[in-house]
């Protein structure tokens, strides 16, 4: 039986992972933040946190890492770990980038002095690509990063330093350089999870209004369970290599609530305010990807539309809003 730890266990990723890994007859390790509330819907929700061993790790510590590198021996290493609000990390900015690139670095030691063969994947982001030329577009694996917030360039700085080992030390280890992906396990600080519960919300009268920031920035949003079987894919390659994966499909946050609004029955004029707080100091206007390299070497078979994927979405969360208030009862 192969083990796999997964750091971000707790977080969206991390639950549809451990899913995907169990089913494949993996033995799961899930590692979450000390003194912290666990937060595990997603597991719940998923029915498998009996399945899943959790440990409590500071990923920050070094000493740590290592010995749960040597104790463990795990065949795959996904990091999932990470700060990932692009907004809060504007706000918290040292923080961020201690996280997401120091907990990097003592993972990939650990590694190497203590589990060579291990295979590794890093969580990368398609916000590392920050302020490209729409001459640039659709993005590629071989296009420069130019991130344009804390978060961004914390994960390039990540990125970079896992190439880094790969190379010198021969470690096996690969990048996904995920673009937006959703799922009803979404943070509620994402946008298409505030966009589609609060819908939900005023269809059945709990609230009236949705604030949202910028509606016209175009993104390329693919559905999460899809996304992290292109990771597992990464991982039972022989060569180890960084990979775009995105839906290939673009469009603007606002078509995306306007549906959700019309595939509900609901006034979006009436209903949506744009709140100025809600803006952030840098915005990227447009950003989509080609996922044609992990279509081809991976044979990763993502083919959602833009429409199926809402329709999935305002389905799944519907089931589990209806989750939550049974379980609350």
């Amino acid at each position: 039986m192969k083990l796999a730890i997964i750091t971000g266990i707790s977080g969206q990723d991390g639950a549809y992972l451990a899913k995907l890994l169990l089913d494949k007859g993996y033995k799961v390790l899930g590692v979450i933040r000390p003194n912290r509330n666990r937060e595990l819907s997603g597991l719940n929700f998923l029915e498998i946190e009996e399945k899943v061993d959790l440990k409590e790790l500071d990923m920050l510590n070094q000493k740590a890492v290592e010995k749960l590198v040597e104790e463990y021996q795990p065949n795959e290493f996904y990091n999932l770990a990470a700060q990932s609000s692009v907004g809060v990390s504007f706000k918290k900015p040292v923080a961020t980038f201690e996280f997401n690139t120091i907990s990097v670095i003592n993972i990939l030691e650990a590694i190497r002095l203590k589990s060579p063969e291990t295979k590794y994947y890093q969580a990368s982001s398609s916000e590392m690509f920050g302020n490209i030329g729409v001459e640039n577009l659709p993005l590629k694996e071989s296009v420069l990063f130019n991130p344009a917030s804390p978060y961004g360039i914390s994960k390039a700085s990540a990125h970079w330093i896992t190439v880094n080992y790969r190379e010198a030390y021969g470690i096996k280890a690969c990048c996904g350089i995920l673009f937006n992906h959703e799922s009803c396990l979404r943070g509620e600080n994402f946008v298409i999870k505030k966009i589609i519960r609060t819908a939900l919300e005023i269809k059945s009268g709990k609230t009236d209004v949705l604030e949202l920031g910028n509606l016209t920035v175009q993104r390329d949003w693919g559905y999460a369970p899809k996304f992290v079987e292109a990771m597992w894919l990464m991982l039972q390659q022989d060569d180890f290599k960084e990979y775009l994966i995105c839906s290939g499909e673009v469009t603007s946050l606002r078509n995306i609530a306007e549906n959700v609004f019309e595939k509900l029955e609901l006034d979006f004029d009436k209903h949506v305010k744009v709140e100025q707080s809600l803006m952030r100091n840098v915005e990227l206007d447009i950003i989509y990807g080609n996922n044609s390299k992990a279509k081809k070497e991976l044979g990763w078979d993502y083919d959602l539309s833009l429409n199926e994927l809402i329709d999935t979405l305002i389905k799944d969360e519907k089931e589990y809003m209806e989750w939550k208030v049974k379980k609350v009862n």
